[in-house]
């Protein structure tokens, strides 16, 4: 019972304290200031509404719990579209398809970078008379390599997914 009367004292403190007097005052060049204080010349105090007060959710109220994946139902709404099986295996070899194409492009842009990079010293070009340059260059490389091993690494666990 303390409690919660402690809890509406402090609640009452708030009220009051946010109910203080709000002044707005015009200046010399027409401005507007909205003041909690009037004691400026051309200040006039605004009448404004009282704060509408908002009841706290009973005692009893339980937040909803957000349904895990497990707790969902894992079959499909009854008008949901259905596709033959057929179909279903052209688009996935369709899928496997496209896959492997750019797990070949990706394999071949590889083979030409590191062709390129040539065990991290690439010939010098005639544009890299600086040095950081040629470094920059050298950097790029190395993450173009990386990028690549990464989505061949990627395009292979997604074939490897869709056996």
């Amino acid at each position: 019972m303390k409690a919660q009367l402690t809890v509406l004292l402090m609640a009452l403190a708030g009220v009051a304290h946010a109910q203080s007097d709000v002044y707005v005052c015009v200046g010399e060049n027409g401005t507007r200031e909205y003041k909690n204080t009037g004691l400026t010349k051309g200040c006039k105090r605004v009448d404004l509404p009282a704060p509408a007060m908002i009841a706290a959710p009973p005692a009893s109220y339980k937040k909803p719990v957000a349904q895990t994946a497990a707790a969902k139902p894992a079959a499909s709404p009854g008008d949901f579209p259905r596709i033959d099986s057929g179909a279903q295996k052209v688009r996935d070899n369709d899928r496997m398809q496209i896959l492997a194409d750019e797990l070949k492009a990706e394999e071949k842009k590889m083979a030409t970078l590191r062709q390129e990079f040539n065990g991290g010293e690439p010939e010098r070009r005639g544009d890299e008379r600086n040095y950081a340059k040629y470094q920059d260059r050298v950097a790029s490389m190395k993450q173009d390599l990386a990028r690549a091993e990464k989505n061949i690494e990627a395009l292979k666990r997604e074939i490897a997914n869709l056996k």
